[in-house]
């Protein structure tokens, strides 16, 4: 029987290599409008969510939201909105991705007290449903199917 890996890049999917955090989550590298960041992947996470602080880093144009937040022990939390962003997750990308952005001091201060390292932001699940994620826990990496653009640019 073939490997997963092998299955899926025969299927036009990415391996991206994911760290194993000392709380127990998965956490990858990511750029957001050019700018690199960490992020949690979180498939509980409706929304790809970046922290409030980091408006600036990423180049984020936001405009006010209606919709609070919760997670991670927090509720009704002030959202912001931010539209037409790049998300590059090694080869994947994803152009007009619309984010959600919130406080995550909250989340980096549970993280810090853990002895792990501060995020920049989350990746939800819209991003994982978009790019027909899959998740290899054993070997540590998330698979991510390339469109159909970026599969005839590849080849070229």
């Amino acid at each position: 029987m073939a490997s997963l890996r092998k299955f899926l890049e025969k299927k036009n999917y990415v391996r991206i290599p994911l760290v194993y955090t000392a709380t127990n989550h998965f956490e990858l590298r990511a750029k957001i409008n050019g700018q690199p960041g960490r992020f949690i992947v979180d498939t509980g996470a409706s929304n790809t969510c970046v922290s409030f602080d980091k408006i600036d880093y990423f180049k984020l144009t936001t405009k006010e939201s209606e919709v609070k937040a919760a997670g991670a022990g927090a509720t009704d939390m002030a959202t912001l909105i931010s539209s037409k962003n790049k998300l590059e997750i090694g080869a994947w990308t994803k152009n007009k991705l619309k984010l959600v952005l919130f406080d995550l001091v909250h989340v980096n201060e549970a993280l810090v007290a853990h002895e792990a390292l501060p995020v920049d932001g989350i990746i939800g699940a819209d991003v994982l449903k978009k790019a027909k994620a899959v998740i290899d826990y054993d070997k540590k990496c998330l698979y991510l199917r390339l469109n159909p653009k970026k599969e005839m640019s590849s080849k070229t």
